[in-house]
């Protein structure tokens, strides 16, 4: 999905949160793309940053989700489209710099 990444000013990869469907007939189509969102969306909520004004911060399911991600883009590699490539690297690398920064003391 070539809108899940776009370039900033800068030449940096920026990831575009896609909108909430209206209802059930709005859903976008299931593809690779979408389910890779999906686990990213969960490790962003196990990070704490899920729900406004609300931290849940579960540093072992961030984790795991995170882990699981490298895992496909470790088995996946060389089939994957490379807007597909470009996302799966964008968001593992977005989620690590989050994982970090959530593991260090403030």
């Amino acid at each position: 999905m070539a809108d899940d990444v776009h370039d900033d000013d800068t030449g940096v990869a920026e990831l575009v949160e896609p909108e909430l469907p209206r209802d059930a007939n709005d859903l976008p189509p299931l593809d690779f793309s979408m389910f890779i969102v999906s686990l990213r969306t969960s490790a962003i909520m196990h990070l704490g940053e899920g729900a406004q004004g609300r931290r849940d911060l579960d540093l072992t399911l961030a984790r795991q989700e995170i882990d699981l991600l490298g895992l496909l883009e470790e088995k996946t590699r060389g089939n994957l489209s490379g807007d597909e490539e470009r996302l799966l690297s964008q968001i593992l690398f977005d989620l690590r710099t989050k994982f970090i920064a959530a593991r260090t003391p403030r």
